[in-house]
């Protein structure tokens, strides 16, 4: 048996995994002294030469010092007779982590730019019950942590060390879906404007800001208003609008070119891995008995290109929470891709069965709060400080009416639940269509609820609370909903399958 994969013992991390603690390190420390360092650049004439490169090459040395500490007393083991993962780490503060196998759901091997220059790799590891890793190795060689990560994954009592080691070797995992460039480009165009627009307003707000801090003009302003001012109204609004759907265009497309790169799914025993990204590369080991809520997303324009997004929630202490970035997603995959994945996940391909509807008193609401209240209160605020013209009033306001009914009609008419023997799928959204699975047996609680003015019409909503997230239906028959709800706790109860 190599010693190398006797986990059974105390390993410590690659060597070079120096250099990576030590660039973290020194990012963190620059992070948090940048306003002193920019003080120090703008004053730099005046400073005393010797006492400034002393000063960076002493915290370098430290930064140094402390990194080779961290990496010698950082080990961790498998111990086999209590089934645990264990961590010990510490220079000062000695901490021990120990997790056991079966809480394990996710182990992730990923790969900075830093990583990759210096050949090691990152395991992560998930457990149930957790916002956040766990626990983590900063630098593994990618041999050792596919082994580690099968072991951990696999954490069968009687699988040994050279098991593990064989089905590294022998059944390396097989590729079955691999997302090309093209339907990374489709789904970048036609996803995430919000938050991209988000992105690219706090970036300009924050450049525009500093900007007038430092009393620098790159852009004249005057110039800018005057131009607009001497075009039309519309085609100032037209010139706006088209440069920022060009830039969250552009953001999109880099952004997830970026993330998803050579987003290969591959089989491995009885996980599946997800490996992706051009700069940062990610590989995750999933164990699909353990998904709590999957996440199907598709718009207009993605129906037509064939493409759509899945998203895939584990169980966590505390879902809204999770990282963006920690979250799983498979983009730009096909219908017959979709298909196969979600057999993949769930064992078969889900039933819509019967038909759930809400009542027309929810498009009421909705148009009430999203399109009277804020009309009302616009009035409200152009009356009392003239911000603008009221034919300008008209003309927005038109804008904004024209756009809020779309919006509220289709989220109306797309909301909808499906319930079957396996099955509840909820579908929901105005232009991304949402639609939400869970398997019954996996329901942690159920919450009903009517309002005192609900009762004549016998309408209500109900809250299905699973590890991984909840799904709300709300403004639909409530006898019908009280039924449901016997039956799914009929299943809860009854089920003797095991998600955790």
């Amino acid at each position: 048996m190599n010693n190398s994969t006797n986990f059974s013992q105390p390993q410590r991390q690659s060597l070079p995994g120096i250099l990576v603690m030590f660039a973290n390190s020194l990012q963190k420390t620059v992070r948090a002294l940048w306003p002193m360092l920019l003080i120090w650049l703008v004053k730099f004439d005046s400073l005393n030469k010797l006492v400034f490169f002393g000063s960076i090459a002493g915290v370098v040395i430290i930064i140094g010092v402390i990194s080779y500490l961290q990496y010698l007393f950082f080990t961790f083991h498998i111990d086999e007779e209590n089934n645990e993962f264990v961590i010990q780490k510490g220079v000062f503060n000695k901490t021990r982590i120990t997790i056991q196998l079966h809480k394990i759901q996710q182990v992730n091997i990923n790969q900075s730019l830093i990583q990759r220059l210096v050949g090691v790799h990152k395991l992560e590891i998930d457990t149930a019950g957790s916002d956040k890793k766990e626990a983590s190795i900063s630098a593994i060689s990618h041999d050792l942590a596919t082994i580690l990560k099968e072991r951990l994954i696999n954490h069968s009592q009687q699988e040994t060390i050279a098991d593990s080691e064989k089905v590294a070797i022998e059944e390396s995992p097989t590729s079955f879906i691999k997302i090309g460039l093209l339907s990374l480009v489709k789904i970048g165009f036609t996803s995430n404007y919000i938050k991209s627009f988000a992105l690219i307003f706090l970036f300009f707000t924050t450049i525009i800001e500093n900007l007038q801090q430092l009393n620098t003009e790159v852009i004249d302003e005057d110039k800018v208003t005057d131009y607009l001012d001497t075009l039309p109204s519309i085609t100032s609004f037209m010139i706006v609008v088209g440069i920022f759907i060009v830039l969250i265009l552009i953001v999109n497309l880099f952004r997830t070119i970026l993330k998803y790169f050579d987003f290969t799914i591959q089989k491995s025993k009885q996980a599946i891995v997800l490996s992706y990204g051009l700069l940062s590369t990610k590989n995750t080991l999933l164990n699909p008995n353990k998904v709590q809520k999957i996440k199907i997303t598709q718009n207009y324009f993605q129906k037509k290109l064939d493409v759509t997004t899945i998203g895939v929630h584990q169980a966590s202490s505390d879902v809204e929470k999770v990282k963006e970035k920690d979250q799983i997603e498979v983009p730009g995959c096909s219908a017959s891709e979709r298909d196969i994945i979600l057999n993949l996940l769930l064992s078969q391909l889900p039933e819509k069965g019967k038909k759930y509807l809400p009542n027309w008193r929810k498009f009421a609401v909705n148009t009430f709060f999203l399109l009277v209240v804020p009309v009302l209160i616009s009035i409200a605020i152009n009356y009392k400080l003239h911000f603008i013209s009221w034919n300008e009033w008209m003309l927005y306001t038109s804008f904004f009416v024209i756009f809020a009914i779309a919006l509220i009609w289709f989220s109306f008419k797309n909301y909808k639940l499906f319930v079957s023997n396996d099955f509840i799928i909820k579908q929901n959204g105005a232009w991304d269509i949402d639609t939400i699975i869970i398997e019954p047996y996996k329901i942690q609680a159920i919450e009903t609820q009517q309002f005192f003015w609900q009762k004549p019409a016998d309408i209500g909503s109900v809250r299905l609370s699973t590890a991984g997230g909840t799904v709300n239906f709300s403004t639909t028959n409530y006898s019908e909903v009280k039924k449901l709800t016997n039956y799914w706790l009929y299943q809860v109860e009854t089920s003797d399958k095991n998600w955790m």
